[in-house]
């Protein structure tokens, strides 16, 4: 093959395989890319966010006056010869009158539409934080299910290489055929484990994409490396205090808790009456002879009168206070409950980061250098063949619990940032 036709080959597969990179670096789904995708496409959000906005229209439509109402009349109009002239009193008017709540009816009812307005606003950050906290949770469940199939294959083919040692010392006459026939057991109970997990995965996956708004078997990757240490986070009280100050949730509990006391100062204001003024207009035809008839101008005013005041306006006092003490009870609930996820996230996460700590420096190393050991001692029948399986087997174990913990870990972080509304709680 000529020298130059050689390097335009190896060029081209160069490029292909460079291309090929490229789309699986391009199909990989970050974290940080399934976060931003959900927040531009969650349709829940969306729903959430739509309803903010309509809560935000309310305000100025209940703090603005009643639309007056214009009319036209006829008015005693002879019925025997329609004729107006002949009637001193037949007229043709027209009159507007226009509705006036008390002074500062309107301004309550729209001060309390405007907190309800902002919590809802505040409810849509608290959907966001939880959308976020989602979205992790089962990022980080695939990425431990992915690491877990990565350790079974891995596993899989040391199991085939003892299958073949076995194998090998049977046919030698070192060897027990039950220890080939263990060995091939081992292996289908860890081709079983695969088969769960990866059933496992493609459910995960399922849920990932309907946080997504993707279709549910859509193919999800994700890369196979993440940093793996693990910060350090700040105790529990000032974590209290960072939820105090950013949480949504309770944000917007005080802004419903505003609502409640604007609706609780207008129901003491309902027993002051509402007026309505009205002015009309009549014009008048001339008289059969010519003579000019005056045209008539018309005001007026009226109120309502509340005598009902013990079954209305004494009844939406107390309605309105029990509403208010409703949403204090429900801040100091919702206090409450913050507080418990901000306590049980930072235990989960300090519990799992010392797990992996565990795990990373002791524990697996340890298991490893017990199988290398074990199957060197094998190799020369000083080691019994179902302790070795049990040992890597037990290898296998702690680097699937590792994956879990390190995953939890993550997961309680997530959990922990929703619970706090912040995402700086590093110390």
């Amino acid at each position: 093959m000529p020298a130059r036709k050689f390097i335009i080959i190896n060029c081209i597969a160069i490029a292909l395989v460079a291309a090929s990179f490229l789309v699986k670096a391009e199909n990989i789904l970050t974290l940080e890319a399934a976060l931003a995708t959900a927040l531009q496409n969650n349709p829940n959000l969306a729903r959430i966010k739509a309803a903010a906005e309509a809560l935000a229209a309310v305000p100025s439509q209940v703090g603005t006056l009643p639309d007056p109402v214009i009319g036209f009349n006829v008015m005693n109009l002879p019925v025997d010869h329609f004729d107006t002239r002949k009637e001193p009193m037949a007229q043709i008017g027209f009159g507007i009158s226009q509705a006036i709540p008390f002074p500062g009816k309107l301004a309550l009812r729209e001060q309390a539409a405007t907190y309800e307005a902002q919590a809802a606003a505040y409810n849509e950050d608290e959907w966001r934080l939880s959308l976020l906290s989602d979205v992790k949770t089962v990022w980080w469940q695939l990425f431990y299910l992915d690491r877990l199939l990565e350790i079974t294959d891995n596993n899989r083919i040391l199991l085939q290489q003892l299958v073949d040692i076995a194998g090998t010392k049977y046919e030698v006459g070192e060897g027990l055929q039950q220890d080939v026939l263990l060995a091939q057991l081992e292996l289908s109970k860890l081709l079983d484990r695969k088969i769960k997990i990866d059933g496992m995965r493609a459910n995960a996956a399922a849920s990932l994409n309907a946080l997504l708004d993707r279709p549910s078997n859509d193919a999800v990757q994700l890369p196979t490396k993440v940093p793996l240490q693990l910060p350090d986070i700040y105790d529990d009280q000032t974590l209290y205090r960072l939820a105090e100050s950013n949480r949504p949730l309770l944000a917007s509990e005080r802004e419903r808790i505003n609502a409640a006391r604007s609706k609780l100062d207008l129901a003491k204001k309902e027993i002051l009456p509402d007026f309505n003024v009205n002015a009309a207009y009549g014009a008048r035809d001339n008289t059969p002879d010519g003579t000019r008839r005056s045209d008539l101008l018309s005001f007026g005013i009226s109120m309502n009168v509340p005598i009902f005041y013990a079954q209305k306006q004494a009844q939406g006092v107390s309605q309105s206070s029990s509403e208010l003490m409703r949403e204090r009870y429900a801040l100091q609930d919702q206090w409450n409950g913050v507080r418990k996820q901000i306590s049980q996230a930072g235990n989960d996460f300090r519990q799992a980061k010392k797990q992996v700590l565990l795990y990373e420096t002791g524990i697996i190393p340890q298991a490893q250098q017990t199988v290398a050991s074990m199957l060197a001692g094998y190799q020369v029948n000083k080691v019994d063949f179902l302790n070795l399986i049990r040992s890597q087997i037990t290898v296998y174990d702690y680097e699937a619990q590792y994956w879990q913990a390190f995953a939890e870990a993550n997961q309680a972080l997530a959990q922990l940032v929703a619970a706090t509304g912040k995402e700086d709680i590093y110390e």
